[in-house]
């Protein structure tokens, strides 16, 4: 049985408008640049971009070491981006993109994951989740970085 860890939600305010920064974040193979907990990305077949794309991702948190495939279930340029988490961890995740007065965008990543009952079932799940949410952070300030602000 696998226990739910709580939707994380974090976000950024970018300043780029939704269309320049989809041309950055729909490059999936880039995303380990700007993703710290993303070491290596292979894509599963010929598409690298849009749904049905299927990519096997090696992530990395302090110790602990996972490969999972991720299919992008959900494709709505320059709006949303869903993705589909198979493996170890299951779940969804997505991009959404909105936005904002002067031209910025509204970057906000949901994601909502089970673990493993022997990864500790709810409590690890508890023990996660601000654990992700620091790293998602962390990531969202890189990307951010991209556009010239830090």
């Amino acid at each position: 049985m696998l226990s739910p860890v709580p939707g994380i939600t974090v976000s950024t305010l970018i300043p780029a408008p939704p269309d320049r920064v989809w041309s950055e974040v729909e490059r999936i193979e880039d995303h380990i640049t700007w993703m710290a907990d993303a070491v290596a990305l292979e894509f599963l077949g010929e598409s690298t971009r849009g749904v049905g794309t299927r990519a096997l991702v090696e992530t990395r948190i302090g110790p602990f070491r996972t490969s999972d495939v991720m299919e992008f279930t959900e494709w709505d340029p320059p709006h949303t981006m869903g993705v589909a988490h198979r493996g170890l961890f299951t779940g969804t995740g997505r991009f959404t993109l909105q936005p904002v007065g002067g031209g910025s965008t509204r970057f906000t990543w949901t994601e909502d994951l089970r673990f493993p009952w022997w990864l500790g079932g709810p409590a690890g799940a508890l023990v996660a989740r601000p654990i992700l949410r620091a790293v998602w952070r962390g990531n969202l300030r890189r990307l951010r970085k991209r556009f010239g602000s830090g």
